[in-house]
């Protein structure tokens, strides 16, 4: 009976440290599984990527005319300069590719707002190679 309770007790301490370090399980890649696997915590939920092959999330294209917003966004971003889920460019046209962005003021295809914490996606500005990594 002791061993169940210091099982508890380690799995709530890791959760409370994934939570203070801002982790969480739809931040893993397929390396997570495989450790969730061998230690037997395996569920029917499998880990998926946030963005789809085709520069997708949640049925929103990730290129195009963006405008940034302060209320109501499609997708709320967080900026930042490693591990990346999608390098963005800034377009003054033709922004037909994955990560090409071009700032409107009026017919966006995509509302963007920044945030600091628990951000939908996160992003990395570069001037080469914008997109995902596959």
């Amino acid at each position: 009976m002791s061993r169940f309770f210091l099982y508890a007790i380690t799995l709530m301490v890791s959760l409370l440290l994934f939570a203070a370090f801002d982790i969480f399980p739809t931040d893993c890649s397929t390396s997570c599984n495989n450790i969730i696997k061998e230690a037997g915590l395996e569920s029917n939920h499998p880990v998926t990527p946030k963005i789809s092959d085709s520069c997708y999330w949640k049925g929103i294209p990730l290129y195009g005319k963006v405008k940034f917003v302060e209320s109501f966004p499609d997708v709320k971003i967080k900026f930042v300069e490693s591990f990346p889920d999608i390098r963005v460019k800034f377009v003054n046209a033709f922004p037909d590719k994955c990560g090409l962005w071009q700032v409107v003021e009026s017919f966006p295809d995509l509302k963007v707002q920044v945030v600091e914490s628990f951000p939908d996606i996160r992003v990395k500005i570069v001037e080469s190679f914008p997109g995902i990594d596959n």
